[in-house]
């Protein structure tokens, strides 16, 4: 069994500092064999933010896959934005745009979906799902194969579809010929998890795409700070919900879905 802790949208700037220590304390707690980050560490890809953001996912287990999100690039330096995006984010979280985790049980891929041009939205390009391509097709359908992007390649019931990484279509096809089992995304700052089967009708294939709430912003949207664990065991996936409960000063347990993988991909237990 492998455990992936998945959290998003920390936007550090607009921190509750009161769950960040909690949450790091329980992260360590679980001994997760992989942290996934799916972007948005700042608020205005300030450089402090930027530090602090680096002070966190030090105090995180490793190893880590860590993505941009669309507040990682800076909105009003129009010099920077677009001639620079991620410079910051290069230099104080990683240079690694491309991140790939791969062990006996599970194969992690991060996306950039961030663009300088969308402002809010996402995109993904042919590139790089060739790079995609190239980094899972080849392994065999014992690992549980994972693609971590700050925008979500599905949505839940009445989000606007503008929210979707640009371009997922193309990428979905390619990508369900590879056999992705598990999509992980942000953005959203809502918790999520739903089947591609009923977006993008590819028969054979249905992936699991599992949405995280922020960690530890105070731009909740209506949820509680939250995040997920996630336990694989071709082929079965667990998803876990973690929840912040300030009368408990705590996160606690709030919910656990299983999934089992079948002929048709994969489908609740």
């Amino acid at each position: 069994m492998r455990t992936i802790v998945h959290m998003s949208d920390i936007h550090f700037g607009r921190t509750d500092s009161s769950v960040v220590k909690p949450l790091i304390t329980f992260v360590n707690e679980i001994k997760p064999d992989l942290v996934a980050v799916s972007g948005d560490l700042t608020q205005r890809a300030r450089s402090w933010q930027f530090q602090e953001a680096r002070v966190f996912l030090d105090a995180l287990p490793k190893p880590q896959i860590v993505v941009p999100g669309n507040h990682d690039i800076p909105l009003h330096n129009l010099f920077s934005r677009f001639l620079r995006p991620l410079d910051k984010y290069r230099r104080y979280i990683t240079d690694d745009l491309s991140p790939f985790y791969f062990d006996e049980e599970m194969a992690v891929v991060g996306l950039n979906t961030a663009r300088s041009l969308t402002f809010k939205g996402g995109r993904v390009n042919e590139l790089q799902v060739a790079w995609l391509r190239e980094k899972i097709c080849a392994l065999g359908d014992d690992k549980v194969k994972v693609v971590v992007s700050h925008h979500p390649f599905d949505l839940p019931e009445g989000r606007q579809e503008s929210e979707m990484v640009g371009r997922a279509r193309m990428a979905m096809e390619t990508l369900a010929s590879c056999g992705a089992d598990l999509f992980l995304a942000g953005h959203l700052h809502i918790s999520h998890t739903g089947h591609t089967a009923k977006r993008y009708k590819i028969k054979g294939h249905s992936a699991l795409v599992v949405q995280a709430g922020t960690a530890t912003s105070t731009r909740s949207r209506g949820e509680a700070n939250s995040f997920n664990v996630i336990r694989l065991q071709h082929p079965e996936i667990m998803v876990e919900r973690i929840v912040w409960q300030p009368e408990k000063v705590a996160f606690v347990l709030a919910s656990t879905e299983e999934f089992r993988h079948t002929p048709d991909g994969w489908v609740r237990s």
